[in-house]
């Protein structure tokens, strides 16, 4: 019997080719789809599940609430403080150990080697996070301070063929040049991780913050990450309702003028599961760039979406072809089949078209799968066997299709009544009915299509501005060098004027905040006045800054190394006697119109003058007053989706960590083989590190630049999905018509009113597609564009576009059989049967 299915069934795909073909390749392209997704999701979810004992393992994480705002800041970062004490507080913590970020410099051989991710230890770190060495015990690894284990391809890179174990490394991390011993290797870290380093050292916090001590008290200092592990039955809920009992006990109260303040009034922590950590909420201060559960869900339905229209084709174009396989029905009927046996016949044809079809599609998807895994930095491979073998998947998506496919029009084909069919010459089947579902599933082919143009459209939209909306600065011109870790002889200062010096240079300065650096710096502000202090980021320029970034003094002046009062004279690491005494006597700073308005002034001429106080100083100095002498303009110097700082601006000549080079040559590259000479002159042990500002605004959004065609290439699938079965929808619809038009044609029906006739038969479905697809796609994007601080308005225009756009499509699809037939002889078509 099964035999007999399989031979009708390759029969009837042999006997109608254009059935076949648009069917399997329809069903092909969305087979293929989904797997893709479905190995990119599952990739996705993937990260750290194969880190030994992570379901043990928590990463400790703060949010902040803005008191003025009510914004949340969820960071994935804790203060140092927070991990020792939450050991000390609860018994259910076996383990934990801190980790600080780092990018030092590597001296061997007379040549510096910079690391770009690195992270310090003040522990035993692989007594926590187990991650596989191939040399070395991970118990003893790191037992002692100034020892160092390095990845694989670290190991390479510094040591080539030798064996690493046991020599010497020396480390420069600013200011701080130290001995390292390696004493272990460990293996690569895969890229389905939330950590990424390639080197972890041992140090002691004590001695590498010996004059900053602060640090390792202070509840509201960020700089690095806490991890914990569980004892074996340990209820990680029951710790965290804990958690606002314990926060009250531990964080201690803290002078802020005449006022007594409690971090804990605007912070809260939480015990993460590492597994959780990159789709988690909390994204900010990240070792690498999350993603969200709301984006992995986005791409599954989507990749349903393609697949179900897809299956829609199947069905359309069955029950459109119903009309040639009714007598076959029939005369099976009349010699004995019963109605379940036709329903096995035809859903076995289904299934193997479906078989057909992903053998295809899995054609597709080797081609096609390191191209995605290349453009989504992912290690995206297809394994058909094994634990996370995708075999059993394909063979349920192929099972699942075909039943999708093939049930309705199954069902459809064998109600067909013998008597009926074979004494009427002719087919019934087109029965009521039959004809408005095939429109509702064009429709619902059509909106989905719609709906990804218009999403497309969006994201490439708001990527777009992202991209070229005004920062508040002249972006065009501008290379940013990275000063941060890596110290130059002679200062920073004689840097800048070296630099200022080359031809094509016009403009030199140096900065704590620069385009898009990981350096961020809030201080308390104590408004006269005021009872609840407010959040302001302070950092540190020279009087060369405004003008060479391009930002636009709006009311007062700048800040001018002549003036005593606009300088902050004190050293990089001030001492208590530093404080006071610029605590008595004030400075002068510039701010910018947030913070102008979140002191309280409406416009920026009236912050002229004002004066506050603010928390740059140790606890036991008090509040540095401070008077506004300039307001410049707001200036984005962060991603898009991150809200603009209030910022207050001071002169000082130390805490830099970027210098910004302005250029007018039409060479740029020449420039920073300049800018870079010097810097080898000036420090040749130590690398040179520095990026166009396009370049660094470029990668701020690749993520968004990746979405946008991810949402381009679904939408392209979608639309090709559609068409084809819209193509075989018009073939048979002409065919059946034939006489129709035959008559129509004698009676003086041009051309045209033939062609127009059945333009605006398949117009209907897509002009009703496109009532769905405008409030479904206007409710998704502006959600997502919600997560932007400035974002585009979601006007008309690209809903009108993608609804003219399906149209266009739609009638191009249809427009050849349109015009043969509307030409065709009508003696021939009144000829038909």
């Amino acid at each position: 019997m099964w035999r007999n299915y399989l031979t009708v069934g390759v029969r009837a795909l042999s006997k109608n080719r254009t059935y076949a073909f648009i069917n399997i390749i329809g069903l092909a392209i969305g087979m293929a789809a989904c797997l893709m997704i479905l190995l990119s999701v599952r990739y996705e979810r993937s990260y750290d599940a194969w880190l030994p004992n992570a379901e043990q393992v928590y990463q400790v994480q703060t949010t902040f609430r803005d008191p003025d705002t009510g914004e949340r800041d969820d960071l994935q970062m804790s203060p140092y403080v927070t991990g020792r004490t939450l050991t000390k507080d609860f018994p259910q913590i076996a383990r934990q150990v801190y980790a600080l970020g780092a990018s030092p410099v590597v001296l061997r051989g007379g040549q510096a080697i910079p690391i770009e991710d690195a992270i310090q230890v003040d522990n035993l770190f692989f007594d926590v996070l187990p991650l596989p060495l191939v040399k070395g015990d991970p118990k003893t690894a790191l037992r002692n301070v100034g020892s160092v284990v390095l990845s694989e391809s670290e190991a390479r890179r510094l040591f080539g063929a030798e064996d690493p174990i046991g020599r010497t490394l020396t480390l420069v991390n600013g200011s701080d040049k130290a001995d390292h011993r390696v004493t272990g290797i460990m293996r690569d870290l895969p890229r389905n991780s939330h950590l990424r380093f390639t080197l972890v050292a041992r140090f002691d916090p004590q001695t590498a913050f010996a004059t900053n001590p602060g640090f390792l008290s202070q509840w509201g200092t960020m700089g690095g990450w806490n991890y914990v592990v569980l004892r074996d039955g340990a209820d990680v809920d029951a710790i965290r309702a804990a958690l606002p009992q314990w926060e009250k006990r531990n964080i201690p109260d803290q002078r802020f003028g005449d006022r007594t303040v409690n971090q804990g009034d605007v912070g809260d922590w939480d015990l993460v599961p590492v597994r959780d950590v990159h789709l988690g909420r909390a994204q900010g201060g990240a070792m690498t760039a999350g993603n969200d559960h709301r984006s992995i869900a986005t791409f599954a339905v989507v990749a349903v979406l393609i697949l179900a229209m897809a299956c829609v084709n199947f069905t359309n174009l069955a029950t459109a072809r119903a009309s040639q396989r009714a007598r076959e029905v029939a005369l099976r009927k009349v010699l004995g089949a019963t109605r379940r046996q036709l329903i096995s016949q035809f859903i076995a044809e289904s299934v193997l078209v479906a078989g057909l079809a992903m053998l295809l599609s899995l054609t597709l998807v080797e081609l096609l799968l390191p191209l995605l895994a290349h453009f989504l930095d992912a290690d995206l491979t297809m394994r058909y066997f094994g634990a996370d073998g995708m075999l059993l998947p394909i063979l349920l998506l192929v099972l699942l299709v075909g039943a999708a496919g093939g049930v309705y029009p199954a069902f459809y084909l064998s109600r067909f009544q013998p008597a009926q069919v074979l004494k009427a010459n002719k087919s019934t089947a087109e029965a009521e009915g039959s004809g408005r579902l095939r429109s509702v599933l064009v429709v619902g082919q059509f909106a989905v299509s719609i709906a990804l143009i218009i999403c497309t459209a969006v994201v490439y939209g708001q990527t777009v501005h992202a991209r070229t909306a005004d920062p508040g600065y002249a972006r065009q011109g501008l290379l940013q060098v990275d000063i941060g870790a890596r110290p130059v002889p002679g200062g920073s200062e004689t840097l800048a004027r070296e630099v200022a010096r080359l031809e094509g240079v016009t403009g030199v300065g140096r900065t704590a905040i620069g385009i898009a650096t990981r350096s961020q710096n809030n201080n308390g502000a104590r408004i006269p006045g005021r009872q609840e202090p407010i959040n302001l980021g302070s950092y540190t320029i020279d009087d060369g800054f405004f003008r060479t970034m391009g930002m636009k003094i709006v009311a007062g002046r700048g800040l001018d190394h002549g003036r005593q009062l606009d300088v902050d004279p004190r050293p990089w690491q001030p001492t208590l006697e530093d404080d006071r005494a610029l605590v008595a006597r004030g400075v002068n700073v510039v701010v910018n119109e947030l913070a102008a308005r979140r002191l309280g002034y409406r416009t920026p001429a009236d912050a002229i003058g004002a004066q506050f106080g603010i928390s740059i100083a140790a606890e036991e100095a008090g509040l540095v007053p401070m008077t506004v002498v300039g307001v410049v303009k707001d200036s984005r110097l962060r991603s898009i989706r991150e809200p603009i700082e209030p910022l207050v601006f001071r002169l000082s000549e130390r805490g830099f960590n970027a210098l910004v080079v302005r250029y007018d040559s039409h060479d740029p590259a020449a420039v920073r083989d300049r800018v870079e000479a010097v810097w080898k002159r000036l420090a040749p042990d130590v690398p040179f590190d520095a990026q166009f500002s396009e370049e660094i605004v470029a990668e701020l959004y690749q993520a968004e630049q990746a979405r946008a065609a991810s949402f381009a290439g679904f939408a392209l699938l979608a639309v090709i999905v559609a068409c084809l079965g819209l193509f075989g929808l018009a073939a048979f619809t002409a065919e059946r018509r034939t006489k129709e038009i035959g008559i129509r044609k004698v009676l003086g029906a041009r051309t045209h009113d033939i062609v127009r006739l059945l333009a605006w038969q398949f117009s209907k479905p897509v002009i009703v597609a496109n009532l769905i697809a405008w409030p479904a796609a206007w409710w998704v994007m502006r959600d997502w564009l919600n997560h932007f601080d400035s974002r585009i308005d979601l006007g008309p225009t690209p809903f009108l576009l993608a609804g003219g756009a399906a149209l266009a499509i739609a009638l191009g699809t249809i427009a050849g059989h349109a015009f043969r037939v509307a030409r065709s002889n009508p003696i021939n078509a009144l000829r038909y049967e």
